[in-house]
């Protein structure tokens, strides 16, 4: 049986998803959280092969994150099906993976678990803005991770 994963999606799986998916290793490492996998991928193919945004990892270094060798992927029916917990950045991300799997639930929005953002706020894109977006990402990212972490824990268990 494999572990319970979570699988963080964006629109193209090279910045926002990625990030996330960094990050919320980071954390269950330092909160010895087992027994949970995390991924990510996009619901666009677009980008499919491509590395992590350059941006996404100067961020990332900055704050003491070791970015990987990611490379782009799009997100499978089976990989959406079988995920615990599927975590989008924008409800298009959702609407795109129910679409890719009629009667997904476990769907939720990264700001859901952020304190500090208002229920169904969707992340900004950084693709699109100054370098300064992806430190902005990355710091919504972080504030969303505790709350993350505890359902990791959880579903390890």
């Amino acid at each position: 049986m494999t572990d319970p994963t979570i699988v963080f999606v964006c629109w193209g799986n090279i910045c926002r998803s990625p990030m996330a998916e960094i990050v919320a290793r980071a954390y269950a490492e330092r909160d010895e959280v087992t027994g949970v996998a995390f991924a990510s991928a996009g619901v666009s193919a677009e980008e499919e092969g491509n590395p992590i945004d350059p941006r996404a990892v100067a961020a990332l270094q900055r704050a003491g994150y070791e970015a990987t060798d990611h490379r782009a992927r799009r997100i499978a029916a089976d990989e959406a099906k079988d995920a615990s917990l599927l975590i989008g950045m924008e409800q298009i991300h959702l609407d795109r993976m129910r679409q890719l799997v009629p009667g997904l639930d476990d769907l939720y929005l990264l700001n859901d678990f952020n304190p500090d953002a208002d229920p169904g706020e969707e992340m900004a894109d950084p693709w699109y803005g100054p370098d300064e977006a992806f430190d902005d990402t990355l710091k919504a990212i972080e504030a969303a991770m505790p709350e993350i972490i505890k359902r990791a824990r959880e579903l390890g268990e």
